[in-house]
């Protein structure tokens, strides 16, 4: 570890203890199995700036709603930048856009003052067990200062919780374990599967998509993206996977983000008869993938949306953890070419990948015929 990283690790661990001491309340700290009053106002913690971990809370939101009666009502704090991910989404109350920058003020920092003045009687710190933050421990335990704070019973954080819950020991997938911190309000009762609000678009897109459907021809969305180009697979892989789509009689979509529009060129170079979506929002991305039906990305924030809409998703990952981060459940595929792209394999990328494509619309077309 670099000296810079251990000493901001070290300045963290000091926060945390120091904030422990000045935010302990007698009575606050509750054992796990204790008996929880029924929350009437929840709020969700996870100031992170992804767009893959805002849809990761989103299986708390059904939880909440289905397994705590009466349903609470249920804000959720997530990092300015993401805000726009989970707004309009129906088992949401209230997006609560935080600005974590001006955290070191303390009680004193901008929005603060406001959460303190909702009046939450839970809140939950939705961070992970394997890297707590003492960001979003932090703004839990101050945005409810006579709440019940329930995050991830791991040392330090756990010093701001009043329920600490253990991580589960039967599953590795992040979305999984993230529910499981309701566990303690809902007698072990969780929902599981992301979700994404009904996709607002504009009628110029309303428009598209209305040709995009009446051409008759079956489609599938190519989004080979992704916001760590190391944890990307190449793009002469995504134009193998266009040409077998196109094989296959599908007619291949190929998606792009901001600044990732010649990533996309370099894709339909390489496949001939592709097409290039138009700019989308993330709402027309989602009824873009929603509408074709099938989605080939990396393991990206569009993965994790792709799923959310319930579109088949076969999602390549690249030196990530894909047991912990992705979603190998029907009607979704995921697979890990890191052995393939790190190691001395003679088998070539883009034919595996070409080889997933076509076993994956197989695979689809059983289930579905």
């Amino acid at each position: 570890m670099a000296w810079h990283k251990r000493l901001e690790t070290w300045a963290k661990l000091a926060l945390t203890l120091l904030a422990s001491v000045l935010f302990w309340r007698p009575g606050r700290r509750r054992p796990l199995g204790a008996p929880l009053p029924s929350p009437r106002k929840v709020l969700l913690v996870r100031p992170d700036n992804r767009v893959g971990e805002a849809l990761l809370t989103t299986p708390l939101l059904r939880t909440l709603k289905d397994h705590v009666h009466p349903p609470p009502e249920v804000h959720v704090l997530v990092h300015s930048k993401v805000a726009r991910v989970l707004q309009g989404h129906p088992e949401i109350d209230a997006v609560v856009a935080f600005d974590r920058r001006y955290l070191w003020l303390g009680p004193l920092a901008p929005g603060i003052r406001a959460l303190r003045r909702a009046g939450y009687d839970t809140v939950v710190d939705c961070a992970n067990w394997s890297a707590p933050s003492v960001t979003s421990a932090l703004i839990a335990r101050m945005a409810g200062p006579k709440a019940v704070v329930i995050g991830p019973g791991v040392w330090p954080v756990n010093l701001l919780q009043s329920v600490s819950v253990p991580a589960r020991l039967d599953t590795r997938r992040e979305a999984v374990q993230r529910t499981h911190l309701l566990t303690p309000l809902t007698n072990g009762a969780v929902a599981q599967g992301l979700s994404f609000r009904e996709p607002v678009v504009g009628i110029a897109f309303r428009g598209y998509l209305e040709a995009f459907t009446g051409s008759g021809s079956r489609r599938a969305v190519i989004n080979p993206g992704g916001r760590l180009g190391e944890r990307r697979i190449p793009a002469e892989a995504f134009a193998a996977a266009a040409r077998e789509l196109l094989s296959l009689g599908y007619a291949p979509v190929v998606t792009w983000g901001p600044g990732e529009e010649p990533l996309a060129q370099a894709v339909l170079a390489g496949a001939p008869g592709a097409e290039l979506a138009p700019a989308t929002s993330i709402d027309e991305l989602a009824a873009l993938m929603r509408t074709a039906g099938l989605t080939v990305c990396n393991n990206t924030g569009p993965m994790h949306l792709s799923v959310a809409v319930g579109a088949p998703t076969l999602a390549f990952f690249l030196r990530m953890d894909m047991e912990r981060w992705g979603h190998a459940v029907a009607p979704h595929r995921m697979v890990d070419l890191t052995p393939l792209v790190d190691g001395a394999s003679g088998v070539r990328l883009e034919h595996r990948v070409a080889e997933e494509v076509r076993s994956f619309v197989a695979e689809r077309g059983s289930l579905t015929g």
